[in-house]
């Protein structure tokens, strides 16, 4: 699902490759059968017989030739990825471009991706494209921009950002104490760089794709904590200080709205987002928030992220209340919004944590004086999906549950979404004016309350997660009886919900039952109910 969104990058990245090369038509064109002979000549022969076979093979899955792409890498036919990762070493600049080019064209199948980033030829692979990185080559933008594509295979990023070469029989090397690793290799691409390098030059083409793959690199936590020990927060701020065009001009994929993507995702994760901080990432990227589009977007939600005061966010924080409402809503409903993003750019949780910032930052901000700032982001739709949230998570834990959602959430989402509930409470369980008694919030309350409960008492629920959940249960159950129009009509959505996905409404539902009685008292106590048979029965001494 996520390749859906990268498919026309990728595509145009593909495109842009074949404009570089120059590749007259061959007299006779390559077939598959020839690759054993040209892989041959590729790895015996050396200069131009190399080139031309590198070319050859280039020319089997350029943009002509997309069909044999998954073979070429996937059919086991071949092992074409070594010998291309051979050719980067090559001191030829036709074979290494050529060589890069079809490097570019393997990786961009989804089937492919985990085969070279994770497969038999990964190191070679990975450890040939840093090298031309680390070497500054006029192809070190090509090399970035291949990396970019095998790390739209989520499961590939750490294994890409851990590669950290050394001499064979020697003891392996932690990337941050190795200045040939990856991680290392990309930070003195980026602090290198002329502050402002001449645009469509090869150093600012490989600043530019280095910060791409830099983005995705960054939505792992364990590779966000390498990146927050090196320089490379500091460089993505300084690319958005430096940048002359205003952000509503950013064009996707540009070194600007690369850069703000990496400020994003590092500023999620506990272990980068104090580097960012102390970069002065919150005053470079506050201007930003009053962009009503995709920048403005994840401006306001690394701002969140970056513990921003309630006040900093723009108009009352009317607008980021709303956007990233509206996210969490599209990715549960697995949707884009046209001319923003596509379904899969962003996660879940991510969406639920900013969501789960604001409501902390609008409760910081309260003075007990007035109305609470919770009352911006507690609208009952977005109230109703972080139950929906939780409850989803509680439905997918009980193997005997009947019906299902479409988005099954993961766990760190459903604690964002316990803890928001908890910062909304005082908007949430505002009384109506004037008070009065209502059975359907008493319902409510009930119900909520015990969802908490259930998603509280579950196994792989996280400690943050469980004291906001019981907190909230906790008062949310205390509040029944009087008239919470929030509460109410946040209930009735959330049903309304599980009536369309074929949920059991009664699964959260008290099962408490008042005890049997007669004239004897309380039957229940009693260690048999039931009429006697034969001969015993129930004895009470």
């Amino acid at each position: 699902i996520t390749y859906k969104f990268n498919l026309s990058l990728i595509e145009n990245v593909e495109n842009m490759s074949d404009k570089v090369a120059d590749k007259p038509a061959p007299a006779k064109p390559p077939q598959l059968d020839d690759i054993p002979e040209l892989l041959t000549t590729m790895v015996e022969e050396t200069g131009e017989k190399s080139a031309a076979a590198t070319k050859r093979i280039y020319e089997l899955c350029d943009v002509g030739h997309k069909q044999n792409r998954v073979p070429m890498v996937c059919s086991g036919k071949w092992d074409v990825l070594t010998p291309l990762a051979q050719c980067l070493t090559q001191e030829s600049g036709d074979g290494r471009h050529l060589a890069c080019l079809a490097l570019n064209n393997l990786s961009i199948p989804t089937e492919n991706k985990r085969v070279m980033a994770l497969g038999p030829a990964s190191k070679d692979v990975i450890g040939g494209l840093c090298k031309v990185i680390a070497e500054d080559k006029q192809e070190s933008y090509l090399c970035c921009i291949c990396l970019m594509n095998l790390s739209f295979l989520e499961a590939s990023i750490t294994t890409i950002l851990q590669h950290s070469p050394v001499e064979e029989g020697e003891a392996p090397v932690n990337p941050l104490q190795n200045t040939n690793s990856l991680l290392r290799v990309l930070e003195k691409l980026l602090t290198n760089s002329p502050s402002v390098p001449k645009s469509g030059s090869g150093k600012s083409e490989g600043v530019r794709w280095a910060c791409g793959l830099i983005k995705n690199l960054a939505k792992s936590e364990e590779n966000a904590a390498l990146f927050g020990k090196t320089d490379i927060p500091k460089c993505v701020i300084e690319n958005i200080k430096a940048s002359t065009a205003p952000p509503s001009r950013w064009t996707s994929n540009s070194l600007e709205d690369f850069s703000l993507f990496v400020v994003l995702n590092l500023a999620q994760w506990p272990v980068s987002k104090e580097a960012l901080i102390e970069a002065g990432a919150v005053d470079v990227i506050k201007p930003i928030m009053s962009e009503g589009d995709l920048q403005g977007l994840k401006a306001t939600m690394a701002c969140a992220f970056l513990d921003a005061e309630w006040s900093a966010f723009p108009d009352g924080a009317q607008p980021a209340s709303k956007s990233t409402a509206e996210l969490m809503t599209n990715i549960v409903e697995k949707k884009g919004k046209d001319g923003q993003y596509a379904y899969g750019v962003f996660k879940l949780y991510t969406a639920t944590k900013a969501f789960c910032d604001l409501s902390k930052a609008a409760a910081a901000g309260d003075s007990g004086d007035g109305e609470s700032n919770t009352k911006t982001l507690a609208v009952p739709s977005a109230v109703a999906l972080c139950f929906q949230v939780i409850s989803d998570l509680v439905l997918a834990a009980a193997d005997d549950a009947e019906g299902s959602s479409k988005y099954v959430p993961d766990v760190k989402s459903a604690e964002h979404c316990a803890c928001a509930i908890e910062y909304l409470l005082p908007a949430v369980l505002q009384a109506s004016d004037p008070p009065r008694k209502s059975v359907q919030s008493e319902k409510a309350a009930g119900e909520i309350a015990q969802m908490l409960t259930a998603y509280a008492d579950l196994s792989g629920t996280t400690e943050v997660g469980q004291v906001a959940a019981k907190n909230a249960a906790g008062k949310i159950r205390a509040s029944g009886g009087t008239a919470r129009p929030v509460l109410e009509i946040s209930h009735d959505l959330w049903t309304q919900y599980r009536k369309r996905e074929g949920q059991p409404l009664d699964q959260f539902i008290s099962q408490e039952r008042g005890v049997e009685v007669d004239e004897s008292g309380p039957l229940d106590f009693l260690p048999c109910c039931a009429p006697s048979k034969g001969d015993a029965s129930c004895v009470i001494s």
